[in-house]
């Protein structure tokens, strides 16, 4: 198929960065979809690590195209700062050829990230640990119509009345509250000054990808966070403001809708950031013991994720919302040393009725039932045929499959770019 979708299948942090970067090599079009400078995507290059937050993940080949979308919003400080630092590591980024954004895409400002902070702190139902960089206000101010696009960054005239608009919604409310106020000259200055960095690389990328998507371009489309993440469906109101699943790639794109191949991203074990129910979680030595190897911290905050075990009921769920067809199963090297392998597999729920299905409500309430299979305790990460991992190992991907529906043609057994068994 000429379209590949990557999406994370749980809350995020699956290791999506190095998957993209491993398929980008066989495309022409790598697309970022969704989401804001909140996820971040971390590759393994031979040069050391590299964090991408906005930029999509195919900027490190010299052959793809790479697109922001219109349903990301950007924050374009943060995003000129992320170009000046790509290139200060020796990678070419090229405004209007490697690297296009679309004119539709929403500006998050200064005052999105104010905002962000305040409804924080006065939430009354408790926090939904956002990271605080303004991505659900201003995705809030794009359902309210009263958004700043990219496009708008070209126009100094169309940008200070946009800029207007929002100062006299915003500052009716934002002073009494002690927020700052939104200053227009200060606000339209800053945001010329990135348009104008940016310019060369603002266009209808929409029409761009319907042309590539005609001439059977090979398009890879790159979700951000994960399908339990989605506004939708999934575990609200803990989940990011944007359409994770593969419900935001035509939307997010301008592709219109067709066939794809949709490869979801899990985890050998689960983990989560920020707040909200996990019920497979850890709170215990096991917990620690997995946070500490496999690095479990954010990649954007570095704030310490939370860890379980595989959840069979939640990757279940989310592969048939997003319409997976398979899964690369990454981090499968971290397990080792660990017996038993616990396996998610049902749920209790607070009326003592037992499902596998996952409830819209209650989840912080459910109690997991688990299949228990034996640990391994040796070094994968050289390992490249799936017939030379561990027996143990074997059978825990094979109940993975069994349990979720779902095969597994690739696992992640480290960082690296080459360190992944084929089958």
């Amino acid at each position: 198929m000429p379209t590949t979708c990557v999406v994370g299948i749980l809350w995020g942090d699956e290791g999506k960065g190095k998957v993209i970067d491993y398929l980008a090599a066989e495309a022409d079009f790598v697309v970022r979809y969704g989401g804001g400078h909140n996820a971040g995507h971390t590759l393994i290059l031979p040069s050391g690590k590299l964090v991408l937050h906005l930029v999509p993940s195919g900027i490190v080949h010299t052959h793809t195209r790479n697109v922001i979308g219109n349903g990301v919003v950007v924050d374009p400080v943060h995003l000129c700062g992320e170009i000046e630092s790509l290139r200060g590591r020796g990678i070419a980024v090229e405004l209007g050829r490697n690297l296009l954004l679309s004119e539709r895409a929403h500006v998050i400002l200064e005052a999105h990230r104010r905002q962000d902070h305040w409804a924080e702190s006065v939430r009354s139902g408790g926090r939904i640990g956002t990271t605080g960089r303004g991505i659900g206000p201003a995705y809030a101010d794009r359902c309210s119509r009263i958004g700043l696009r990219l496009g708008d960054l070209l126009d100094e005239a169309r940008l200070r009345r946009g800029v207007q608009v929002i100062a006299e919604q915003k500052n009716a409310w934002f002073e009494p509250v002690g927020l700052e106020p939104l200053q227009v000259d200060a606000v339209v200055e800053q945001l010329l000054a990135a348009g104008a960095k940016l310019r060369a690389g603002i266009v209808d990328t929409g029409g761009v990808l319907r042309r590539a998507f005609a001439d059977g371009k090979r398009v890879l489309l790159e979700g951000a966070q994960g399908c339990l993440l989605d506004l939708e469906h999934g575990t609200y109101p803990f989940v990011t403001s944007s359409h994770a699943s593969t419900g935001g790639a035509f939307s997010g794109t301008g592709l219109p809708p067709h066939v794809m191949r949709v490869v979801g991203i899990a985890k050998a074990y689960a983990t989560r950031v920020g707040e909200g129910p996990f019920p497979t979680e850890l709170n215990n030595e096991t917990g620690e013991r997995l946070r500490a190897a496999g690095k479990e911290y954010g990649s954007t905050t570095g704030r310490p994720r939370r860890c379980g075990w595989f959840d069979t009921v939640a990757v279940r769920y989310s592969g048939a919302v997003s319409g997976a067809s398979e899964l690369v199963l990454t981090n499968l090297d971290v397990l080792r040393g660990f017996a038993p392998l616990r396996l998610a597999v049902a749920y209790r729920l607070p009326d003592g009725t037992r499902t596998t299905d996952l409830p819209a409500f209650d989840l912080d309430r459910a109690v997991p039932e688990f299949e228990d299979l034996p640990g391994f305790d040796v070094d994968v990460s050289e390992v490249r045929r799936f017939e030379d991992l561990p027996a143990n190992a074997r059978n825990y991907v094979q109940a993975i499959e069994r349990l979720t529906g779902l095969p597994i043609r690739t696992i992640s057994v480290g960082p690296g770019r080459n360190q992944v068994v084929l089958r």
